[in-house]
């Protein structure tokens, strides 16, 4: 039976003392939105925005002493910082205005400081700047595609709002923690896997804030005991928001492929996400043209049915590798909602072995790409 509180939370709380406050958590009034779903436990430590650095060894804390009481399984604990709002802007004219030299001192101090992830080789990530367009099909099935070809590899499902990868691969239950406080990955194909899926009920919505999210990913990424991997591959949500710009701005990335289907109306977000990565100096390796195509099952006639060709286009003319054509079959549907992605259920199919041939030219752009020196990421910009 699990006896966990949220008093039971409160109390364990009050014994870590901020020493910057020199107060305990609770009387400062940092945590917020505690979560207790069976016997995980979840919530924030709101701090002020130049304190961001420094309050990591009180999250730390925080984490050690609610996993100490029993029945707890699993803590995440995330900082998130809010700015005053006396420091907002109040007209269109202040956000152009450049900051003071003492605050963009101040703020270059406090910048976290973009690295790798030790243990790991190279990071990619497989992106879409339109929803809908089977981007996580596809990065589970490039992933386990890598990993047939002799790869060790690993999946971040960075989707916080809608992790999907756990059912993709057939994985549940909860990860193992092992010393000190890090997350055991789930491990299905070949691959290893973490998604806050793992962490959180499947029904419940993340109603999470920027921060809280840019906090959630890098924890996944930095608290977890990958190992040793060739390459990590990094399952992104759609857009050009909060998700993107962690990995790209705080994670030395190899590079990033972009998915989309191939109607104008996709690829128009298309050139927005190419555009970000860009700006952001990270290598774009190609597109993909998922749900390229419809063959009929029962008269073998073939109908586009989101138009045709859409993405190859879009790649040449902006000067980027067109990776393939996957088409709108019903086994690979079926496949991903079973939880064996078609790569393992039909590995000499027509369709899997287009995924091996788009996972080994990555390969072979990551190999490039890294032959020649890591990628340093760029500075976050204070416009």
């Amino acid at each position: 039976m699990n006896n966990i509180t949220k008093d039971s939370v409160y109390e364990a709380l009050k014994k870590i003392i901020d020493p910057d406050l020199n107060k305990d958590v609770i009387s400062a009034g940092i945590i917020k939105g505690l979560v207790i779903k069976g016997g995980n436990v979840g919530f924030t430590l709101e701090v002020e925005p130049d304190q961001g650095n420094n309050k990591e060894p009180v999250r730390k804390a925080c984490e050690s002493a609610v996993m100490k009481l029993p029945g707890v399984i699993s803590v995440t604990a995330v900082l998130t910082a809010e700015l005053a709002k006396s420091n907002k802007p109040s007209n269109n004219s202040a956000i152009r205005q450049s900051p003071k030299p003492e605050i963009e001192s101040k703020r270059k101090e406090n910048q976290a400081e973009p690295r790798g992830v030790p243990g790991i080789e190279s990071i990619i990530a497989i992106a879409s700047a339109k929803g809908g367009v089977g981007k996580s099909t596809t990065a589970v099935n490039l992933a386990t595609a890598l990993a047939m070809q002799g790869n060790k590899v690993g999946l971040l499902d960075c989707d916080i709002y809608g992790p999907s990868s756990p059912k993709m691969l057939g994985l549940s239950g909860k990860p193992e923690i092992i010393p000190p406080n890090r997350l055991k990955p789930m491990e299905a194909f070949g691959l290893k896997c973490m998604s806050i899926g793992f962490l959180i009920d499947e029904d419940s919505p993340m109603i999470w804030r920027g921060p809280m999210v840019m906090s959630a990913i890098e924890q996944m990424l930095r608290e977890v005991e990958w190992g040793n991997l060739d390459i990590l591959v990094c399952d992104l949500p759609p857009g050009t928001g909060d998700a993107q710009l962690t990995l790209a701005q705080r994670v030395a990335l190899t590079g990033a492929v972009i998915v989309s289907t191939p109607q104008d109306i996709a690829l128009l977000d298309v050139r927005r996400g190419i555009n970000m990565f860009h700006k952001v100096d990270v290598p774009v390796f190609g597109i993909i043209e998922n749900m390229s195509y419809f063959v009929c099952p029962h008269c073998n006639k073939r109908s586009n049915i989101f138009n045709h060709g859409g993405a190859e286009k879009t790649a040449n003319q902006m000067g980027i590798e067109f990776l393939g054509q996957i088409p709108l079959d019903i086994l690979i549907r079926q496949t991903s909602d079973d939880g064996t992605p078609i790569t393992v259920h039909e590995p000499n199919s027509e369709h899997s072995k287009v995924y091996c041939m788009m996972a080994k030219s990555l390969a072979e752009n990551i190999a490039s790409a890294t032959a020649s020196g890591h990628r340093q990421p760029p500075p976050i910009k204070i416009m």
